[in-house]
């Protein structure tokens, strides 16, 4: 057993602040070796971001990158070839969280739900995450949402469907937390201004706030992540080394706890800068590349 992974299994609450860089970049590579639990994943390259259609090829291209460190991928789309994400990653082994994009363009919606209905019928998606932080952005209404969830669970009667929001939306909106079967969390303490030394205790409460509204109903962190590079967020600061102590702090908690958790995100995706600054382009675990950021 390596010094990493012995680090990791048996020195919980490790002190990171006194590990080098290289020794935190060992422990994240011992992580990624032994398989986390989940990668969002989009396959976009430069100068592509949503509405570009994406082939079969460039999709298992970059699914290979992923494939042999995770168990499970996220999908955030069934359009514009990302109906093809399911199928690539169940031939690599991998199971899926399943996106139906959905907005304020009503024809938009009725593809992407019809597309995933027939996904799930082809046993192509182990959960089906119905819409993605549209009550965050005030793209739909709770009732709008609640009947595409509805319509998904009767439609797909053997696959979990759930809806991924701010841990806090399902607080506020509980007959959306009813309508789910499980609860799709999304955990971002760098954007709430979080500095990083707090940020996994903070990342927990948020986790415990979604678990304490979901009753007996799963929660599974949809997202988490840390940026390495940009413009501070209030008490967040992008950079390497906090990127690195936050992914392993996330992995060793969810190891410790069982706690299901999709990091996010697979690359680096320059399209992200429009809606999120400079910090936007840098979350993936790959760089724009396919060359590995964390755990080189």
């Amino acid at each position: 057993m390596s010094l990493y992974k012995d680090k990791y299994l048996s020195l919980a609450g490790i002190n990171l602040n006194g590990l080098t860089e290289a020794e935190l970049h060992g422990l994240t590579r011992e992580l990624l070796e032994n398989r986390i639990h989940g990668v969002c994943f989009s396959a976009y390259t430069e100068g592509q971001g949503p509405g570009s259609e994406l082939a079969r090829e460039q999709i298992a291209a970059r699914l290979e990158v992923v494939a042999p460190h995770t168990r499970w991928i996220r999908s955030f789309s069934c359009t514009e070839g990302n109906e093809l994400i399911p199928e690539v990653a169940k031939a690599l082994g991998l199971k899926t969280m399943v996106g139906v994009w959905l907005e304020y363009d009503e024809e938009l919606n009725e593809r992407e739900l019809a597309k995933a209905i027939e996904l799930a019928a082809q046993g192509q998606v182990d959960i089906l995450a119905v819409g993605n932080e549209v009550l965050l952005r005030d793209d739909l209404s709770e009732t709008t949402l609640i009947d595409y969830i509805r319509r998904a669970k009767a439609a797909v009667p053997n696959v979990p469907v759930g809806y991924v929001d701010a841990y806090f939306k399902f607080v506020d909106h509980p007959a959306v937390t009813e309508a789910c079967e499980v609860i799709l969390a999304n955990c971002y303490p760098f954007w709430e201004g979080c500095p990083a030394e707090h940020a996994l205790p903070y990342m927990k409460d948020m986790y415990r706030r979604a678990q304490r509204v979901a009753g007996n109903k799963p929660v599974i962190v949809s997202e988490t992540g840390w940026p390495s590079i940009g413009t501070p967020y209030g008490g967040g600061v992008p950079s390497a080394a906090n990127a690195l102590k936050y992914f392993i702090d996330t992995f060793q908690w969810a190891e410790e706890e069982n706690i299901e958790v999709f990091y996010f995100s697979a690359f680096d995706e320059a399209w992200k800068v429009d809606k999120e600054g400079d910090v936007g382009a840098f979350w993936g675990i790959w760089d724009k590349d396919g060359q590995p950021k964390l755990g080189v």
